[in-house]
């Protein structure tokens, strides 16, 4: 019975799609009725999508073949988030310096913690590079660290555990180092937890969440002239 279930969604086209869009959505309902921090859609809903797969014993290659749609809202969708900055534009010239000295010191920060963590874990430079855009959203990400010789795929994982992990604790960490100006909260949560964060400074406010869509362009364009010279150190 399972095999003839698996053979009939492994010939859906859309079975990727509607189970990615699904079980997205349930974990959105989840979190917004429980409130946990910890109860990331996006980490909810991947647990959920991974237990139906080995539910019904499909392999991960045959949902991403019908699943892989989605892949192509992703450049349009990191797009999208320069509405929000639009609309607060006057507080990037207002900030300009402050935003240039957090944003770099923010990317620079994380490449040296990837460094000496690798050092100290003994890691190759392979897994180096693979780590290297962790910070930054996915759609550069991953050009990022194809361009590197890195793995791509460990890329991604760690680029979305990052925002995952960064959207939890964000709201806790700021409050434990007293920041309390809008920008500057926005400004640290796009640069260290890209578009998973963004969604989270979304709701914490319209400042938080142009600041964040700001730190997700400058960030990354700023790795991309930073990664070739920090793949050289290991």
């Amino acid at each position: 019975m399972r095999d003839i279930i698996r053979q009939i969604l492994e010939q859906s086209q859309y079975f990727g799609l509607v189970l990615s869009i699904g079980t997205y959505l349930a974990a959105s309902v989840l979190r917004k009725k429980t409130g946990l921090a910890i109860l990331n859609p996006l980490l909810v809903s991947s647990a959920l999508i991974i237990c139906c797969l080995l539910g019904v014993g499909m392999s991960y290659e045959a949902y991403n073949k019908s699943a892989g749609y989605l892949s192509w809202l992703l450049t349009p969708a990191t797009v999208c988030l320069a509405v929000p900055l639009y609309k607060q534009i006057h507080l990037l010239r207002a900030y300009k310096a402050a935003v240039a000295a957090s944003i770099g010191t923010g990317v620079l920060v994380s490449a040296g913690c990837v460094f000496l963590l690798s050092r100290l874990l003994g890691l190759n430079h392979t897994h180096y590079v693979t780590l290297l855009p962790k910070s930054i959203t996915t759609a550069i990400g991953m050009g990022v660290s194809q361009e590197a010789g890195g793995i791509v795929t460990l890329t991604v994982m760690s680029i979305v555990l990052t925002g995952i992990f960064g959207s939890i604790i964000c709201e806790a960490v700021l409050k434990a180092f007293h920041i309390s100006h809008p920008a500057a909260k926005g400004l640290a949560i796009g640069t260290s937890a890209h578009a998973v964060g963004t969604a989270k400074a979304l709701e914490m406010g319209e400042i938080e969440g142009a600041m964040s869509s700001l730190s997700i362009a400058v960030a990354g364009l700023l790795t991309v002239i930073v990664a070739p010279a920090a793949a050289k150190l290991m």
